[in-house]
């Protein structure tokens, strides 16, 4: 299993940080380049405890779907979603927020493992780990850019 973990600190209440990375339509508007949309479960809004979400979007020239569903939800805490269905052997995304001063820490434990025994682990590697990266960084400013022009 593969891990990335990344950290963003964000001018914004803790509260206001929390709701937008639940936020489904933030999701979509962060990933318009791979025309992402939800298309089943919680198609708008904030997604909650138990409830999941079928993401369609296009990744590596294929049209893919995904299923996740929140699996924990601690209020302005931590959340986690994980997929149900879709193209990996496991995903698990876990989402914390930590409230220090005028700045929230929220800070993402992506796990995912590819099908294909050694072969995935290969791709992961080569080239999952980095383009998962690179989506979870761009998201990640979505939600900070709009957190800290909320908090204004």
């Amino acid at each position: 299993m593969t891990l990335i973990k990344l950290i963003t600190k964000i001018k914004a209440p803790v509260q206001v940080c929390f709701d937008l990375a639940r936020s489904i339509d933030l999701h979509k508007q962060s990933m318009q380049h791979t025309g992402e949309k939800a298309v089943a479960g919680t198609t708008d809004g904030l997604i909650g405890l138990d409830e999941t979400v079928t993401w369609q979007g296009r990744h590596f020239g294929i049209t893919m779907q995904m299923t996740s569903k929140i699996t924990e939800l601690r209020y302005a805490t931590s959340f986690t979603d994980e997929q149900v269905k879709g193209p990996f052997k496991t995903l698990k995304h876990q989402h914390t927020f930590q409230q220090i001063g005028d700045y929230t820490l929220m800070s993402d434990y992506f796990e995912f493992e590819s099908p294909l025994g050694v072969l995935g682990r290969f791709v992961d590697s080569l080239l999952m780990r980095g383009y998962l990266s690179r989506l979870l960084l761009m998201r990640n400013e979505e939600i900070r850019a709009a957190a800290e022009a909320n908090a204004i």
